[in-house]
């Protein structure tokens, strides 16, 4: 699947009017439509996973990234779905986009990105600034599927993506070294499915994995690039907030 062109004029490049989408992929299964059962939902992976570009290798300079995140109310019946992106070179914020809904899919292991698509997507849309990039808190290879958030959304958008876990979603590992910017490889399976990268001294690590047109060795790179001060990617810490606050505000308002 072709992916979009990065853009020539740096952090304030605009998307075209309309969608920024690859031509042809608000058909693609998974894209629009909601599955209506577990078993559909696995069978759109299945049939998304193999138009993953696992190899890349993306872009190694981008000018723009793009992180994505999501918080639910206590009760899980609302959440927020939020998309904040940065100048690469400065990590300032230069566009958002934030939206309030209800979950697409019930929660179901391994299919959690089926929930947040549509609001995701719908945050994408409506951003001004085409990312480079998209950072997403989750997986992309490292599932039990091979088809993590990181990886729908990629294939869907046509963007490079990859994916920032707090937290193992599959697989074994040796703990890296304590230093900032060591690694070790994350298995399951008998394949490297991620990496577990330490981006501060003697600070629990992240889990990266690869989500659609980047290589794991640039997926890294980018990663170290967006953590000069904290555990976690600037473009998580900036989206997790701003989804938070509109969360808190739809709530306040009933």
């Amino acid at each position: 699947m072709s992916g979009h062109p990065a853009p020539e004029e740096g952090p304030t490049s605009v998307k075209p009017s309309g969608s920024w989408r690859t031509p042809g992929t608000p058909g693609t299964p998974g894209a629009s439509s909601t599955p209506g059962s577990v078993a559909e939902a696995v069978a759109v992976q299945e049939e998304l996973r193999p138009l993953v570009d696992l190899v890349g290798p993306g872009p190694s300079a981008p000018a723009t990234v793009a992180g994505l995140d999501v918080a639910y109310a206590e009760g899980g019946d609302l959440l927020a779905a939020a998309v904040t992106v940065l100048d690469a070179r400065t990590l300032a914020v230069v566009d958002s986009a934030v939206g309030v809904g209800r979950p697409a899919f019930d929660y179901v292991p391994g299919l959690f990105a089926l929930r947040e698509l549509p609001a995701l997507l719908g945050a994408l849309d409506r951003l001004t600034t085409l990312p480079d990039l998209l950072v997403c808190d989750g997986h992309g290879l490292a599932h039990p599927r091979r088809f993590g958030l990181a990886c729908h959304l990629g294939v869907v958008t046509g963007l490079p993506s990859i994916g920032v876990g707090k937290t193992p979603l599959v697989g074994t590992w040796d703990p890296p070294s304590a230093e900032r910017g060591s690694w070790s490889s994350l298995r399951d399976g008998g394949d490297v499915v991620g990496r577990v990268l330490r981006t501060r001294d003697g600070v629990k690590p992240v889990f990266v994995s690869v989500g659609h047109r980047m290589s794991l060795e640039n997926a890294t790179a980018q990663v170290l690039a967006l953590t000069p001060r904290y555990r976690l990617p600037e473009t998580t810490r900036t989206a997790d907030r701003l989804c938070r606050d509109a969360l808190a505000e739809a709530e306040q308002a009933g």
